[in-house]
């Protein structure tokens, strides 16, 4: 497919190398950037192609233009392809449907300004809520991604290095902590089992309300622990209290709209012998298993360690709700859990967990 100009464009041409053996001589809908994003234009990608396909169920097949040098190497680093890799995007299609969707774009390219202006790779098993559905003002139940490699293609092998395809799945919230509590590859590999080529369905239910699917997430989860080590949270506070005389204690304060996903992943990770870091905004707490409970602080970081009782105490004492309590088995932890207000695009409170 021809570039947007007469520069030379070898990266370009090692994406259409790659598709080749699947779309021949098939032209795409291609939607290109009239200013590039580094001459100063609002799209980082400088190209999306969309292939219509009708096997194995009707999709569209998108395909992104920018992760890697098109241009030739910009980074001065032998054999690094840029980002390392590609989009893709299987969207499923309607049978009597002949333009591709303007939302996957405008998806795409807002996960190219996160790449671009974060410098975070984004890698096979990655996971990420979107905070909203993936396809703006629509209903669908789609509110996260996984990443996968593409089931069809490759490897992009250009002059100036490789690269692969990495394609977005669109997933439900639910489904979302399954992946959390468990880990990518396995959940991965169920829903290609549901998933022809592992589209993308906006309409589609969740996969967990197969008894068969949900059984053995769970049996994954008792197997494996997760493989999450680190949860991004809001609120997430701790304080010291005591000193010289009375004995020393810590309040930790998180907030209900995440408990459920922190209680599963705490078991899944210190039952098997592995920490959880919780990041907030100021201040970061790791869980570690311990023959004893205690904790320590050092500036912004607190340190809890809880035996195999405290955790599963824990487990059982940590529910979507406002309330403080104390543990049994860590007299010397206090928790607060606040009620969490969901807001939509306007800042509007639309629901309240706890």
């Amino acid at each position: 497919m021809a570039q947007s100009d007469d520069e030379s464009a070898p990266g370009w041409d090692a994406i259409d190398r790659a598709l080749a053996p699947i779309y021949g001589g098939k032209e795409p809908r291609h939607f290109g950037t009239l200013i590039r994003y580094r001459l100063g234009g609002p799209d980082p990608l400088d190209g999306i192609s969309a292939y219509d396909r009708d096997t194995p169920v009707p999709h569209w097949h998108f395909v992104t233009y920018g992760f890697t040098d098109l241009y030739g190497p910009e980074n001065g680093v032998a054999d690094q392809n840029g980002y390392g890799f590609e989009l893709t995007l299987r969207i499923t299609r309607s049978p009597n449907e002949s333009e591709p969707p303007m939302w996957a774009l405008n998806f795409l390219q807002n996960l190219a300004r996160y790449v671009f202006r974060s410098g975070n790779i984004l890698r096979v098993g990655d996971h990420m809520n979107c905070n909203g559905p993936i396809a703006l003002e629509s209903e669908t139940s789609l509110h996260a991604v996984v990443f996968a490699y593409d089931p069809e293609l490759g490897e992009i092998v250009a002059p100036h290095g490789k690269a692969r395809f990495l394609q977005v799945v669109g997933i439900t919230l639910d489904e979302y902590a399954a992946v959390q509590s468990w880990n990518s590859a396995g959940f991965i590999e169920l829903l290609r089992q549901s998933l022809p080529l592992l589209c993308t369905d906006l309409v589609r239910g969740s996969v967990l309300k197969e008894v068969a699917t949900a059984a053995a997430v769970q049996r994954g989860i008792v197997n494996d622990g997760s493989s999450t080590g680190l949860l991004f949270v809001s609120p997430l506070l701790w304080e010291l209290r005591g000193g010289l005389v009375r004995r020393q204690s810590v309040k930790l304060t998180l907030g209900a709209g995440q408990i459920e996903i922190i209680a599963a992943v705490l078991r899944g990770r210190l039952g098997h012998g592995r920490a959880l870091c919780l990041r907030g905004q100021d201040f970061s707490v790791d869980f570690v298993g311990g023959e004893q409970c205690g904790f320590s602080a050092k500036e912004d970081k607190l340190e809890l360690r809880l035996t195999p009782e405290a955790v599963l105490e824990l487990f059982e004492r940590l529910q979507p709700r406002a309330e403080s309590f104390g543990l049994s088995r860590f007299p010397e932890l206090q928790l607060v859990i606040k009620g969490t207000e969901m807001r939509d695009a306007n800042g509007a409170v639309v629901k309240t967990i706890g």
